[in-house]
């Protein structure tokens, strides 16, 4: 099963669901992929004994119209770009509507902390349920900056250095300086469209993980922009699962370890696309608060979902939904499910 070449967007008229479709569309002209809008609505339900006389006659027109102009207002806001533009009006679950017409498309792109749209619709429940159960990978961009985390701990690399290399100081009025290291505004073209010129991908050896990663070089390759691959492992003290490990365990031993594993699955991924080049890092910390913290420097982060195991016995699995929660740029979550039944590289080239 192969998808169409179209990225799918949730609208409900919100400033968060209209800043996923501007994203949605830069995502579908780097590919080439067309755009498919939908704008979903349910109607009220009301047990019989609130109801004078058992019953009441509600007319969906009205909603109906105010969702087709919630549609036209997202497609006119893209026109400039030239992606081609289809949409359409849907009754019923926001999220069980996009996981279903999910099987027929590359991505799906949603919006979080929506509030205040058309028929006050809630993206953030949407964004939190759509990941687990889309059958191609779901992006999650959200609306508000957020603040940067604290910087890793015990590592002498910063986020944005492990990035994007070292930086010399930046200031400005599109810059914010926290805990010693830059944070860039997010990346844009000549028109204030949003591009990806970083991405960074968290890895555990976890087939997840290693689908996470072989979609990673994907789009760096496709948006020319430069990727980091990031191994999170928790050895310093009272730092997680690993803390409790004896004196005696050489900590060094195991982030060399780590990183050993990493440049397998890198060189692996990297087979088929010479050109693209990774950098590599072990950083002492949780995945969940790296790829936090870089999402303040990056303008993709890229997730596997539900991935066990893999080298060094650690997990990504958990990882994603707490990156979803927390990060300042777009999160693109790719399960085992949908890399394995739904999208392989050349489907997308």
């Amino acid at each position: 099963m192969t998808h169409e070449d179209v990225v799918l967007v949730g609208v409900d008229g919100s400033p968060a669901s209209l800043h996923a479709v501007d994203w949605a569309a830069a995502l579908a002209k780097v590919h080439g992929f067309g755009l498919h809008l939908v704008c979903s609505y349910s109607m009220p339900s009301f047990t019989a004994a609130a109801l004078d006389g058992g019953y009441a006659a509600l007319d969906d027109t009205a909603i109906a119209e105010g969702a087709r102009a919630v549609l036209d207002e997202a497609v006119a806001r893209i026109a400039p770009t030239g992606v081609r533009t289809t949409s359409a009006v849907a009754t019923g679950d926001a999220a069980a509507i996009l996981v279903e017409l999910s099987r027929g498309a590359a991505a799906v792109v949603v919006g979080t902390r929506g509030r205040g749209g058309f028929a006050e619709r809630l993206l953030g429940t949407v964004s939190s349920a759509l990941p687990a159960h889309a059958h191609c990978p779901t992006v999650v961009v959200p609306f508000r900056p957020e603040k940067p985390a604290a910087s890793s701990r015990g590592t002498g690399t910063t986020p944005q250095e492990a990035a994007t290399g070292p930086q010399e100081p930046v200031t400005g009025p599109e810059v914010a300086v926290a805990g010693g290291w830059a944070i860039g505004a997010p990346s844009e073209d000549a028109a204030g469209r949003p591009v990806v010129r970083r991405i960074v991908v968290g890895v555990d050896g976890s087939p997840a993980a290693e689908a996470a990663l072989t979609r990673a070089v994907h789009e760096a390759e496709i948006w020319g922009a430069e990727l980091t691959a990031l191994a999170a492992v928790p050895v310093g003290t009272g730092a997680g699962i690993l803390a409790w490990l004896p004196a005696a365990v050489d900590h060094e031993a195991v982030l060399r370890d780590v990183a050993e594993g990493l440049d397998v699955v890198v060189d692996r991924a990297l087979a088929d696309h010479p050109g693209v080049q990774v950098r590599r890092h072990v950083l002492d910390g949780t995945g969940a608060a790296l790829l936090t913290e870089f999402s303040s420097a990056v303008d993709l982060v890229i997730v596997g979902s539900r991935g066990r195991g893999g080298f060094a016995g650690l997990l990504l699995g958990s990882t994603s939904q707490a990156v979803l929660h927390h990060a300042a740029c777009p999160v693109m979550v790719v399960t085992t499910r949908a890399s394995a039944e739904e999208w392989s590289p050349t489907e997308l080239s």
